[in-house]
């Protein structure tokens, strides 16, 4: 996990310009009865990747650069459930050339609050020999409006 930590303060669902909805399943749930904390970074790739997919009207595994997740992180505030659905909440802290930096907010109930806060990049690399290459313009367009000023 990285030791940069989102920003201090904590965002709330009008924060995030996208919000995805994702059910929780039987499985999340662990022995202490809330979602177990690695089923938060399954929820964080699978906003992402179903978001870019969505929006790139493309399947984003066929692309010549593809995404390989290179850090991650989460700050857990309180305990997600099951059975309720989770909404996910995408913005983006930096485009850059050949990496994206996306927040990530999950939410549950009508808590303005996040549950949790989460920290996910991806680097575009070259499918063949995983060269870093910039982010392709599919990509790019799809994501610039979660970028935050």
């Amino acid at each position: 996990m990285s030791d940069k930590a989102p920003a201090s303060s904590s965002p709330t669902r009008e924060d995030f310009p996208v919000l995805r909805r994702i059910t929780t399943r039987w499985s999340d749930e662990d022995v202490y009865g809330h979602v177990n904390n690695v089923t938060y970074y399954s929820y964080f790739d699978t906003a992402v990747n179903g978001f870019l997919i969505e929006s790139t009207g493309t399947d984003i595994r066929r692309l010549d650069a593809i995404g390989l997740v290179v850090e991650t992180g989460c700050r857990f505030k309180r305990e997600l459930g099951f059975p309720a659905d989770v909404e996910v909440g995408l913005a983006v802290e930096k485009l850059g050339s050949s990496s994206i930096v996306y927040e990530i907010g999950l939410f549950q109930g009508e808590s303005p609050e996040p549950a949790a806060i989460g920290r996910f990049v991806h680097v575009y690399v070259t499918r063949e020999g995983r060269a870093v290459t910039p982010v392709p313009d599919a990509i790019r367009t799809a994501v610039a409006p979660l970028v935050r000023e």
